[in-house]
């Protein structure tokens, strides 16, 4: 009876009016994001696209005429979010197959990775490297409303970087197809910017800037001679400080935020003392540890981190086979020893930590290429990525309340966002999620998601993708003819 109670419920707010309408949701526990005590029996006022009161039965009322949403029993926390993915992945323009097969289809792909996202919970994006263009076409449709799916915030390339196509290039790629996707990723930010003055870095930041990004992100190290190229670490910094400065000043001058690529500890120093907001990764040093002038430098600067994780069982698994791999690999398994170090002491520190996944829809093909090692745990898939993430945190001795804020406020407040959205407050998103049992008890009952509400407006989640094409049948099962 509750199910179909719901059920009509959620019928009435999809099918009612343009006209804005009042909904409230009742009955769950409120986990604001906010880390105070939960809220039990609470009452979610949403009107429109915005959190119109939040608070126990007691003092908030359901007004007349609302339509209700009665979750009794479960819980309601703010919608998820994920500080790094990529609706176009990189681990799938790796493969001159996928960049042939789908060069005139990336707004469809990355929508279909917006909405895969959004299936699971996942309510804003931000996106670190891909094809600006195709990416905020797609961030403004669904903007307007023309498209269902995540929020997007997007960056483009990673300032400095390569994009697709390098001197080491497959050769059976002509050089008009290499040289489309590299000025479709790299927007005159890769590569050759690390031979400008400064002046000339601020001057191509600003041109940069004036596209629409709606971040900045730039690699400190370079995509070259890595240690270990499944995790990027590599040791070759690209740009000086004063470059970094040039980039960071203008940034802030038109009011967005910066953040780095980089995988050595001399980078990860580097990036904090030059100014900026946000690490993506840093708790990869390399197979040096981090000393503890460092961490008490994201403390004094108070510089949010993106953290790109594994399982115990995951890192289990890597050092094994970086230890009897041939030839053996001892800087690969220093590398795996010293982030796991870094990050239970950045927790325990209390440095400002953020899912942050590097996860997007993989292309079936490639996908089936990994190992079945490399595909345990694996947290580069949206939709799974996340959850995964929730529990390495929790194994390495972070508290469930701070993973659930790792995941929302955290990651708002990182962005400058924090007025909008990340917490459930009057006045911000009504982004929200519902699950049915307690995730302060055990984190993995953030997978028991039974509701999905994007800017007051309940997700039919069964339902997307819309347009499913990596995930669809036939891209999945390489027996049926290809469609797409």
């Amino acid at each position: 009876m509750k199910k179909v109670l719901l059920a009509m419920t959620i019928a009435l707010c999809l099918t009612g009016t343009t006209k804005a309408q009042t909904v409230a949701v009742t009955g769950a526990t409120i986990i604001d994001g906010n880390g105070g005590t939960p809220i039990h029996d609470g009452v979610i006022v949403i009107n429109d696209k915005r959190i119109a009161a939040v608070g126990p039965r007691s003092s908030v009322s359901v007004p007349a005429g609302a339509q209700e949403i009665r979750v009794n029993g479960k819980y309601v926390l703010p919608g998820l979010m994920d500080a790094n993915v990529h609706l176009i992945h990189w681990m799938n323009w790796d493969h001159i197959e996928f960049l042939a097969r789908y060069e005139n289809q990336l707004e469809p792909l990355i929508e279909e990775a917006a909405q895969t996202s959004l299936k699971y919970g996942v309510t804003t994006v931000f996106d670190s490297m891909g094809p600006l263009r195709p990416l905020m076409r797609v961030r403004d449709r669904i903007n307007k409303g023309e498209v269902i799916g995540s929020r997007m915030y997007v960056a483009g390339n990673i300032v400095g970087f390569r994009a697709v196509f390098d001197i080491d290039s497959i050769r059976s790629a002509s050089i008009p197809f290499q040289e489309r996707y590299n000025k479709m990723f790299e927007e005159n930010m890769g590569p050759d910017l690390a031979w400008m003055t400064p002046e000339q870095v601020k001057e191509e930041t600003r041109k940069y800037i004036a596209l629409g990004i709606d971040f900045l992100k730039y690699g400190v190290t370079g995509d070259g001679f890595p240690i270990n190229s499944e995790i990027g670490q590599s040791a070759v910094l690209r740009f000086s400080p004063e470059q970094q400065r040039a980039m960071i000043e203008e940034c802030h001058k038109a009011g967005i935020i910066v953040q780095t690529h980089q995988s050595s500890i001399e980078s990860l120093r580097e990036a904090l003392e030059t100014g900026v907001d946000m690490v993506q990764h840093g708790s990869h040093t390399g197979p040096t540890p981090m000393p503890e002038s460092t961490l008490q430098m994201f403390l004094s600067k108070k510089v949010y981190s993106g953290i790109q994780t594994n399982t115990q069982r995951k890192t289990k698994l890597q050092l094994e086979h970086a230890q009897h791999e041939f030839p053996p690999d001892p800087l690969r398994a220093q590398s795996i020893r010293a982030q796991h170090e870094n990050e239970v002491r950045m927790i325990k520190a209390g440095v400002p930590m953020l899912l942050a996944t590097d996860a997007g829809v993989n292309d079936p093909d490639i996908y089936a290429s990994r190992s079945d090692y490399q595909k345990l745990d694996w947290m580069l898939v949206l939709g799974e990525g996340h959850y995964l993430w929730m529990r390495a945190m929790v194994e390495q001795g972070m508290a469930p309340m701070t993973v659930i804020q790792s995941a929302t406020k955290n990651i708002a407040a990182a962005y400058h966002k924090l007025d909008q959205m990340g917490t459930l407050e009057p006045g911000k998103f009504a982004d929200l999620i519902v699950v049915d049992a307690d995730p302060l008890q055990d984190i993995e009952n953030m997978r028991k998601l039974s509701l999905v509400i994007k800017e007051g407006k309940v997700i039919d989640t069964k339902a997307l993708p819309l347009n499913p094409i990596l995930t669809s049948e036939a891209a999945k099962n390489p027996g049926l003819v290809r469609m797409k």
